[in-house]
């Protein structure tokens, strides 16, 4: 234990300087008696003994100096000698290095991810004081939140400090360029406060300017101040006209802010101009945020607001019929839907690493057997165990080291890759805390626990093997002979142990890949192929509903009058979207039913379903006469709602009635089930109405043509602009686009490849592991295969004995991965779409694929086996 003294030793210097003192205080007093013995005072005795010694202090410091030298200069032998052995053995060092690399590199750049979004605090203060306020239905568990019961539960909740609301907008910029749609959000006069968000520039809201009549205010977000204008420190003060009213800016939030539910607004107005929509109690269009009291948990502030929502069912049973309220934690509502696929690929990075780390303890496994008689000859000339054991050590720490460079590196590259990877739309969107990604406090203290397990594992396990023998007997024992048993001992289970895993990844990534495959060709309910859509604004100067149905009528003749253009349609909100909570509807004559029905309501043009390629089962579509608001209301329901509402029944003629307003609608079509949702959500009832029969401040144009899409993107902007150049057009592009860029579709297939890279480097390093091993146990054999062979054994019959023995750990390894990979898929079955953890086809596919590759790994060493010469075997030994 002496290097532990050692280095101890220089971490508390004035405790070794107590020791030297004692014993220098020992030998003065023993001179001291010396000197009195043969006749001296004791006042002469002791000044002889001092001058002795010379000066204490120096003394002193001298000791200790060599001590600590005597220490750095061993250590720093031990480092040369580990340097000597891995430059003598290049391929097993670079082998070692590059592997333990890989493995590092990969769990690094994930836990860089999951500790941005995972474990680093949101960008406000005492955010875990932070909640989500959401209303619930049945059909809808997290749903907008109505301005007016807003106004009721700011008034009568106990549990939160401060309660805002937070909506979408999206507004009309005037440019030089022209008018362009930009993206924006409308709060509450305390949102940023709730926040703890203090503007870099400017002031706040002030508290009552989010009042209806109160001035036009504006706060810019950092990216609109630096990119609209120019960053300028006198833009507090100005006049900015959205459409075509005008605001006053009062202040630029600073650069670190974001909101990831609401993605990348440039724009924040107050909410003092509430729309019709919010004017309506049943109109829900608005977001909750708010602090909880010091004091008060999560579950207490949930528990009131559902008694609040029931209060004000009883209050207004017509529009609140069935509606409650729930609270969960802001960090939860930002991350939630990203942190189980972060955890699946923190998982599958994990082990990858656990693959990368038993490759190469096998190696120097493998390697210490060969270096038995040095290891032997070293105790011989009195190298103590612990002696030799530190030498292990340092040699795993100098391994490690130059492992941990290359792994951090690795993981620079794959953080920058995977960062670019991800489109910048949706960093700065749905995912802001990802900008800036790279190496910090928590992401450096992560990779240096990796390297401190893997320089104890590497050292701990030749050196418990070192421990375990008899250094006396080893240079009488040929190292040959033992090398083969102790493949079998522990090489094997080793091997047993990447198989495994490596069976747990491949699994994992097959089940995501065809979750993938069967999420991206769900029947949608119609023709994604040769579609493209565009967002068309409605200008403030379309006040009306005639000019805004003149408007409408206008650009979908134009548009249908382009080359290429088949047909086009119009809606409300295009298909693959999120869903919302819809309108509360019944079967007109029948008994109210005791749950609320609320069911999303698509306004759509004579020729909308037609253009998408909608089926339709029975009755027929809209008429371009049913587009005018004095006709009869009418819908189009699909198949889901045609079954729930009318069960065994054809629904074309029948009745339905909105609660509420009691107004009734006749159904005269039914279409199949259209994928409104989000690609991994389930078809639920939704009916369709025609446009002009309600007022929107925007529609999504569709079209079919005979060309490529892609092609008739930039001919729409065009021709809209053709009619008024002010009309805000946005979000052009294919639908195929947009289902294939879809949230659902995009964590799906990042998870899936992702997990299917881990896979394939494990796979690889499985079974590189598995010949490495194999080859090696060959290697050390050769006497006894050759003495097989000299007395009689066929060159098949050798072969054949290597690959039962490979076949064996293969089909131990791949069991109990398959029995482990069934456990880890039952936890990652939210990520999953149409498919089971214990998937028969993947198994069994996984076990072939890795069967098939095992025994590629195996056949070479099996054939040089076979191959060796028993005389030049035995004349060798």
């Amino acid at each position: 234990m002496l290097i532990y003294r050692r280095f101890w030793n220089l971490l508390r210097r004035a405790g070794v300087d107590r020791e030297i003192r004692r014993e220098l205080d020992a030998h003065v007093a023993m001179r001291t008696e010396d000197n009195e013995a043969r006749g001296m005072t004791r006042q002469q005795a002791r000044r002889d003994a001092l001058i002795r010694f010379g000066n204490s202090s120096v003394m002193r410091e001298r000791t200790a100096e060599a001590d600590a030298a005597l220490w750095l200069e061993s250590l720093w032998g031990d480092v040369r000698y580990a340097c000597r052995q891995l430059v003598r053995n290049p391929g097993f060092a670079l082998t070692a290095i590059v592997v333990l690399a890989l493995g590092m590199g990969a769990s690094v750049a994930i836990f860089a991810f999951v500790d941005a979004a995972l474990i680093k605090p949101l960008p406000y203060v005492d955010p875990a004081r932070l909640a989500s306020v959401f209303e619930t239905v049945p059909s809808c568990p997290l749903c907008n939140v109505s301005y007016q019961n807003f106004i009721d539960w700011r008034r009568i909740n106990t549990s939160f400090a401060s309660l805002e609301v937070w909506g979408y907008a999206r507004y009309a910029f005037h440019t030089q360029g022209g008018i362009e749609p930009v993206d924006g959000a409308r709060v509450s006069d305390g949102f940023f406060r709730t926040l703890g968000v203090t503007p870099m520039l400017g002031r706040d809201f002030r508290p009552g300017e989010d009042k209806p009549g109160a001035p036009r205010m504006m706060l810019l977000s950092y990216g609109a101040w630096q990119k609209r204008f120019g960053g300028a420190s006198d833009v507090v003060g100005k006049a900015v006209a959205l459409d075509d009213l005008s605001y006053t800016i009062i202040g630029v939030l600073p650069q670190s802010f974001y909101f990831s539910q609401r993605g990348d607004a440039d724009f924040w107005t107050a909410l003092n101009y509430p729309d019709g929509c919010e004017k309506r109690r049943g109109c829900h269009s608005l977001f909750g945020v708010a602090r909880l009291k010091d004091g008060v948990t999560l579950a207490a502030a949930a528990a009131e607001m559902k008694a609040i929502a029931a209060l004000l069912e009883k209050q207004y049973p017509d529009s609140n019929q069935g509606f409650g309220a729930v609270v969960h934690s802001l960090s939860e509502t930002e991350v939630g839907e990203i942190r189980p696929i972060l955890l699946v690929l923190l998982c599958g990075a994990g082990l990858l690493l656990v693959i990368a780390c038993v490759n190469v303890v096998s190696l120097l496994l493998v390697r210490s057997e060969g270096r038995r008689q040095e290891i032997a000859l070293r105790g011989a000339l009195g190298a103590s165990a612990t002696r030799l054991m530190r030498q292990f050590v340092t040699e795993g720490l100098v391994l490690v080291s130059a492992g941990s460079l290359l792994g951090l590196g690795t993981a620079y590259v794959a953080i920058r890759l995977l960062v670019g990877l991800i489109p910048e739309s949706r960093v700065r969107g749905s995912m802001p805390y990802l900008s800036g990604l790279g190496f910090n406090g928590h992401v450096l203290l992560f990779a240096a626990a990796i390297a401190l397990m893997a320089v104890l594992l590497f050292a701990v396990a030749p050196a418990l093997g070192l421990r375990r023998r008899d250094l006396r007997g080893e240079l009488a024992e040929s190292a040959r002979s033992s090398a083969g048993k102790a493949w079998r001992r522990l090489g094997s289970k080793l091997v047993m142990v990447e198989l495994a895993t490596a069976v747990v990844l491949l699994v994992g990534a097959g089940l995501l890949g065809k979750s993938l495959y069967l999420l991206l060709h769900v029947n949608t309910g119609f023709m994604p192929e040769h579609l493209a859509k565009v967002l068309v604004s409605f200008p403030k100067s379309y006040q009306t509903e005639a000019q805004q149905m003149a408007l409408e009528h206008a650009i979908e003749s134009r548009i249908r009058a382009l080359p290429g253009v088949e047909s086009v349609g119009i809606t409300s909100s295009a298909p693959v979207r999120s869903w919302d909570g819809g309108v509360y509807i019944m079967a007109a004559g029948r008994p109210v039913p005791k749950e609320r029905n609320d069911v999303p309501e698509r306004d759509v043009s004579a020729d909308y379903l037609a253009t998408i390629g909608a089926r339709l089962l029975r009755g027929r579509y809209f008429t371009a006469a049913e587009d005018d608001p004095a006709k009869p209301r009418v819908v189009v329901i699909n198949e889901s709602m045609a079954k729930k509402f009318f069960p065994g029944e054809d629904a074309v003629g029948k009745g339905l009635m909105y609660m509420g307003s009691k107004q009734t609608v006749q159904v005269i079509g039914v279409v199949e089930d259209i994928q409104e949702g989000q690609l991994d959500s389930a078809n639920r009832a939704a009916m369709y109405v025609p446009f002009n029969q309600d007022s929107w401040g925007s529609f999504e144009l569709v079209t079919r043509s005979s060309q490529a899409p892609e092609a008739l993107l930039s001919s729409l902007r065009g021709a809209i602009h053709e009619i008024d150049s002010e009309i805000p057009v946005s979000e052009a592009m294919t639908v195929s686009k947009v289902i294939r860029d879809s949230n659902s579709a995009y964590l799906h297939r990042t998870s899936a490849w992702l997990v299917g890279g881990f896979a394939a480097l494990a796979l690889l390093l499985s079974v590189v592991g598995l010949y490495g091993v194999i080859a090696y146990s060959v290697s050390q054999r050769t006497r006894e295969i050759g003495v097989r062979m000299a007395l009689g054994a066929q060159r098949s019959a050798v072969s054949g004995m290597v690959l039962r023995e490979a076949g064996w750990l293969t089909i131990a390894g791949i069991s109990a991965g398959l029995v482990g990979s069934v456990a880890m898929a039952t936890l990652m079955r939210s990520l999953l779409f149409g498919t089971q953890a214990w998937d028969a086809l993947t198994l069994v596919s996984v076990a072939a694929v890795l069967m098939a590759f095992a025994l590629l790994a195996s056949y070479i060493p099996a054939r040089r086996a076979a191959s060796v010469n028993p005389v030049e075997a035995l004349r060798a030994e």
